[in-house]
């Protein structure tokens, strides 16, 4: 991720181009917020951390530091910022995008156009509420794509439509501390967004057994090499206990120090 950087002026525009990348979609959905609660926690933080907000408009070339004033249902409240100009071209740019840091967590959004409005005698920015926000988890959760050589698979129990209970394996494509991605998933699960799977299991070679409830964040279909028609779903950990965290750690540290002494034994 690129930082925003722009030349501070006194009212001038920047004389060097602001520079930021919102994080692609396809990677970072699992990460996305779209339910106005899920994004009022967010606002919450930044709002009394009184976080330093990026808006960033025409493609780049502009800027303003502000902060959350406040949040609610018609919409969110931004300070001014310190550039008279730079603040005049903000109410004329049809979409900011908004970068900040919460807690050393990455949180992006973007508003589509902002109105001045008067707040306790203040000229400040009111914008509506974005459609989604992004909240990067903390790089703590570093992702380990699973070795081909020893595949990890996660079992997961469905209710059929008799009563019985349906298990099913899935592949894990890679494991955090903060979640996993699935593929190999049948189409004829009714799988959607944001419901939770408990009691799924999945061995961690040499380390344990990891079980946990899995919340759905992300879900698409996939295509195997095979043509074989199949979903693939990027999955959270919810409440994950602190023993199965650390089976976590201990797998992906043990699994990293393996792969550095392959790869030193064949240099």
């Amino acid at each position: 991720m690129t930082s925003p950087i722009a030349e501070s002026g006194s009212g001038t525009a920047p004389t060097q181009k602001v520079v930021a990348e919102l994080l692609p979609n396809d990677e970072f959905s699992q990460y996305l917020l779209r339910t106005k609660s899920e994004m009022f926690t967010v606002f919450r933080g930044l709002a009394e951390h009184v976080a330093q907000v990026t808006m960033i408009f025409n493609e780049g070339r502009d800027m303003v530091l502000t902060s959350l004033m406040s949040y609610g249902d018609d919409g969110l409240v931004f300070e001014f910022g310190a550039s008279a100009e730079m603040n005049r071209k903000a109410l004329k740019a049809d979409k900011l995008f908004c970068d900040c840091l919460l807690e050393k967590v990455k949180i992006q959004f973007i508003l589509r156009g902002v109105d001045q409005v008067e707040i306790d005698g203040r000229s400040s920015f009111r914008a509506a509420l974005p459609d989604s926000l992004l909240r990067l988890q903390r790089r703590e959760n570093y992702r380990l794509v699973t070795p081909i050589t020893r595949p990890l698979n996660c079992k997961l129990r469905f209710a059929a439509a008799d009563g019985s209970s349906r298990l099913i394996e899935a592949h894990v494509a890679d494991i955090s501390g903060g979640g996993v991605c699935l593929v190999g998933l049948p189409l004829n699960l009714a799988l959607e967004t944001d419901m939770e799977l408990p009691g799924c299991e999945i061995e961690l070679p040499e380390v344990g057994s990891l079980t946990a409830t899995l919340r759905l964040r992300w879900l698409t279909e996939t295509v195997t090499r095979s043509g074989a028609r199949a979903q693939r779903a990027a999955c959270e950990f919810v409440d994950l206990p602190g023993p199965m965290a650390r089976l976590i750690q201990r797998y992906i540290i043990k699994t990293e120090r393996e792969r550095k002494a392959r790869e030193s034994g064949m240099a």
